[in-house]
């Protein structure tokens, strides 16, 4: 079906998103900011290695930490990364369809 992502409604009822997801923004990795994601990723991944470099210290208790670090990555590493990407470009590129063939384009202003 082909579709147009207007540059100006990405989380718009209607509009197409490329994860098929939903939330903010049509993505379900995408945070609202830039700064917002990096504290998540600082946050999940402090998590997920504060979770083994405890043992010694704390014993098996320290992994309860590992659930903190996925939730806070939102499933895991890549999908924080693939997230950070479309957090970055959200507003720059959209997507746009025809005849059955898409293409990303910059948004032109």
């Amino acid at each position: 079906m082909p579709t147009t992502d207007t540059p100006g409604s990405p989380g718009s009822p209607g509009s197409s998103s490329s994860s098929g997801s939903g939330g903010s923004g049509g993505s379900g990795f995408a945070s609202a900011s830039v700064p917002r994601h990096l504290a998540r990723g600082a946050l999940g991944f402090g998590s997920l290695i504060a979770a083994f470099a405890l043992i010694p210290v704390f014993g098996p208790a320290s992994l309860l930490l590992a659930p903190v670090g996925v939730v806070a990555l939102r499933g895991c590493p890549m999908c924080w990364a693939i997230g950070l990407a479309e957090t970055v470009s959200r507003g720059r590129l959209r997507r746009e369809c025809t005849e059955g063939r898409c293409e990303l384009k910059p948004v032109t202003r």
